[in-house]
């Protein structure tokens, strides 16, 4: 029986998708600085408003931190299941329903 030969060609994309490709993983960076910065943000406010002292917040700080050091392997787990460009999509459409959601919110 012939065996089939597969062919290791893949094909690269075009210099326009690599553009649009380089600015979409640039915006989920600054998406994901932009939220750690607004974490540290409003530190202070949430701390007058739980009573306590700001600089004995660093837990919140921690808890993000750490939150996101789990987030990433188990988003790269994601990725291989279900496709990367599917899992990223995702991420972003969440991250931005959420920050409407927190926008909105009254108290």
């Amino acid at each position: 029986m012939p065996e089939t030969i597969r062919s290791n060609v893949t094909s690269t994309p075009s210099p326009q998708a690599l553009t649009i490709m380089l600015w979409l993983v640039a915006t989920g960076f600054f998406m994901q600085t932009l939220d750690s910065t607004i974490v540290n943000t409003a530190l202070p406010a949430m701390a007058r408003s739980l009573g306590e002292a700001p600089l004995r917040m660093q837990g919140v700080v921690i808890a993000y931190s750490l939150t996101m050091a789990t987030v990433i392997p188990f988003s790269g787990w994601l990725a291989d299941k279900f496709g990367t460009r599917h899992v990223f999509f995702s991420a972003i459409l969440i991250f931005t329903i959420g920050s409407l959601l927190c926008a909105n919110a009254h108290t």
